[in-house]
């Protein structure tokens, strides 16, 4: 068997055993959402409406209809990316998506990049002279960056550079060109930066350090292998299945509860924002999209984590 038909065979038995658990999160979401949830009818025909306007309303909307035949439909249209409208502003759901989707990436990305290469520059520090001052003095301000709650570094950030000294906008996105995204995107980027870089760091370290106890890197450490050669050769390979793990699993939760952080308090367009103002509004269509594409997210992510680790580790590919 060749090694691209090996993987396909793997990627398409990873997605069959995702069909479970995407059934599971949509249809919990469903019941509570839309079957339990408040109905949208009373919104549409105000305080009072008499049974026969409800009737006709629920006739309309398809809430007559069986529960299960309801939930079918909603898988069809997850499917084919047929999201309905806004119950708000009556936009399409999957033009909402494509606009409000590319300003997430585009503001969490650099954060995203900086701070996982600072932690695991900062673990490599630290796991090289673990127990010395240098690894105290980092473990120490990991703790720190720990104990600071996301919104205290968001708002005094926002206060810090952009209130006080003035040097960068504080809400909004206003971006024409590089400058202005530079702008944007600074103190979004510092807070997430510092908001994550406490527990990325504290556990690349650990992995690392466990990492320098194997045998080959005592090996090479005895014959005189420079420290740079023995973190990026021997230990870093050594842990990077959870390193690579790690990384890659928090690409949802940065999606979703990062820009939902972020594009709250500094008044973003961004997929965040959409997300809390259709909390609040009680939204069902982009309620309902966000939360089946998050599923669809989470099964992708742990598919390409799971294909990553076997492509860095050959036992994992024998077995």
């Amino acid at each position: 068997m060749t090694p691209r038909v090996e993987v396909l065979r793997f990627i398409t038995r990873k997605l069959a055993g995702a069909l479970p658990l995407l059934f599971g999160v949509t249809l919990i979401s469903f019941t509570l959402t839309v079957h339990f949830g408040p109905d949208p009818a009373y919104a549409m025909l105000g305080k009072n409406p008499t049974a026969t306007d409800l009737a006709a309303v629920h006739s309309e909307l398809g809430q007559d209809q069986p529960f299960w035949l309801r939930y079918t439909h909603y898988l069809r249209r997850l499917a084919t990316l047929d999201l309905g409208h806004t119950e708000t502003s009556g936009e399409k759901v999957r033009d909402l998506l494509a606009r409000t989707l590319p300003v997430s990436v585009l503001l969490l990305a650099p954060g995203f990049l900086i701070g996982t290469t600072l932690a695991l520059l900062l673990a490599m520090v630290a796991a090289w002279h673990r127990g010395g001052r240098i690894d105290r003095l980092v473990t120490g301000m990991s703790v720190v960056g720990m104990s600071l709650s996301f919104v205290i570094i968001i708002i005094g950030l926002q206060g810090v550079f952009g209130v006080w000294l003035g040097w960068f906008p504080v809400r909004g996105w206003e971006v024409t060109g590089p400058v202005s995204y530079l702008a944007h995107v600074t103190i979004p980027t510092l807070a997430f930066v510092l908001a994550s870089i406490g527990y990325n760091t504290r556990f690349f370290r650990a992995m690392l350090v466990n990492a320098m106890n194997a045998d080959h890197v005592r090996t090479a450490h005895a014959y005189g292998a420079g420290p740079i050669g023995i973190m990026c050769r021997h230990v870093l390979r050594g842990c990077l299945l959870p390193i690579t793990t790690r990384i890659v699993y928090s690409v949802p939760t940065l999606v979703i509860s990062g820009s939902l952080l972020i594009e709250s308090h500094f008044s973003i367009p961004g997929i965040g924002r959409a997300t809390y103002q259709a909390m609040l509004s009680g939204d069902q269509p982009v309620i309902m999209a966000i939360v089946g594409l998050s599923a669809v997210l989470f099964v992708v992510t742990a598919t390409v984590a799971d294909l990553l680790c076997r492509l860095a580790d050959p036992r994992i590919r024998l077995a």
